[in-house]
């Protein structure tokens, strides 16, 4: 009878012990966020899924230069009088929120913005995708006259929303498309107030640091939100492929675009650049980031 009993104790503690380490090995292998889906928060002309850590400090460049189509008389653009810059500013203020401001040369745009990624893919992918909101409001510099007879500082007031999934197929393939909607509190006439677009994004990596890069947004004719009986003067299709090169701390994107807006909700309402026509520019983004 007693050993039957120390027998018993015996595989009694045995399994004890193992299913602790089973319990314990579980534990240690939780599901965790995928490595890097994207190398910068901008993906050319989008947001993407990627938020530094807490307490990081992010400032962005964002340029466009002229249309390639003036051939030598700008160097393709370069030179042209006509070019854009964004100056930026990101912080981020929790886990996975990030709040940021910008100056535009373009219409003098003043844009205060804020990003959260609610949720990570993860690499077991109990969540296969990203699900990440961006919403952004922007102020215009323009003078008072361009807005009328009828000036209120409200006119100046634009906004932009945007829903993200992104998804990381493979080591080397990233893929993210969304919804937005745009807002401007004033427009010229025959344009629409409010706008709903799709976008479409991605990065194909072929080197520990190399990449080459894309982004799709189109306005989209929906008659139930718009104010004209035909869509005679709809803003068209900004496309947008590059390179991208990340060392971690920066990321550099050289890239040609369709639209020479950089704020999102001028790319949706005032492009009207045709790609198919091969009427591109060419630009750039930058971007460092400081832990502190």
């Amino acid at each position: 009878m007693k050993r039957k009993i120390f027998s018993f104790l015996i595989i009694f503690t045995f399994l004890s012990v193992s299913f602790g380490q089973e319990t314990e090995k579980q534990e240690k292998e939780k599901d965790k966020p995928v490595r890097a889906p994207w190398s910068s928060g901008i993906l050319i002309d989008q947001q993407t899924s990627f938020i530094p850590y807490v307490r990081t400090f992010e400032s962005v460049i964002q340029h466009r230069f002229g249309s390639i189509k003036s051939d030598f008389s700008d160097l393709f653009g370069i030179y042209s009088p006509g070019a854009n810059l964004r100056m930026g500013f990101n912080y981020v203020i929790l886990k996975n929120v990030q709040i940021g401001y910008g100056l535009t040369k373009g219409q003098m745009y003043n844009d205060f913005n804020i990003k959260w990624t609610v949720f990570e893919q993860t690499r077991k992918n109990k969540m296969p995708i990203s699900i990440t909101l961006f919403s952004n409001f922007a102020i215009s510099g323009n003078s008072d006259n361009a807005y009328g007879d009828d000036y209120q500082f409200g006119n100046r007031v634009s906004a932009f929303s945007q829903l993200i999934i992104g998804r990381k197929v493979t080591d080397a393939l990233s893929l993210q498309t969304a919804a937005s909607f745009t807002h401007y509190n004033w427009v010229d006439t025959g344009k629409d107030h409010d706008i709903l677009a799709w976008h479409l994004g991605g990065k194909l990596k072929f080197s520990s640091q190399s990449s080459l890069i894309f982004n799709f947004d189109l306005p989209l004719e929906v008659k139930i939100i718009s104010e004209q009986r035909e869509f005679i003067n709809h803003p068209k299709a900004n496309l947008s492929i590059g390179y991208e090169v990340s060392t971690g701390m920066h990321a550099f994107q050289f890239f040609i675009a369709t639209s020479t807006g950089i704020v999102p909700q001028d790319i949706i309402a005032n492009n009207h650049n045709d790609w198919t026509n091969g009427e591109f520019s060419f630009g750039f983004t930058m971007n460092r980031i400081w832990g502190f």
